[in-house]
């Protein structure tokens, strides 16, 4: 059985700095490209940022420069460090794991940057 857990969401005012993690269980997690979503409410699910199974990675224009994803394949897990969070940033965050056809999707964890 596939899953994606994530955590580390919470409450952050702005400016701030918040980790999020993703443990993946029941997939060969080196050969699958992870990556981080994320939907406010009235909108649609964006992808954030990707990181492919060889390393390489891709960010939306919005968080380049302040957000950063990392994989570690020893311990299947993906992260997103975020930096210099603002109000738009706040929305559930998705983590997502793809292999050609298969998709899995975590539960998501909620992101709120407010004062």
């Amino acid at each position: 059985q596939v899953q994606l857990v994530e955590s580390g969401g919470g409450l952050v005012q702005p400016g701030g700095s918040l980790r999020l993690s993703c443990a993946a269980s029941g997939i060969a997690f080196n050969l699958y490209t992870m990556a981080w979503y994320r939907q406010a409410p009235g909108k649609q699910r964006e992808l954030v940022a990707g990181i492919s199974s060889s390393g390489t990675t891709n960010y939306a224009d919005a968080v380049k420069g302040r957000f950063t994803i990392i994989r570690d394949n020893a311990e299947n897990t993906v992260s997103l460090q975020m930096s210099s969070l603002n109000p738009e940033d706040t929305a559930n965050y998705y983590c997502n794991a793809r292999r050609t056809f298969r998709v899995y999707w975590g539960q998501g964890t909620q992101v709120t940057v407010s004062s």
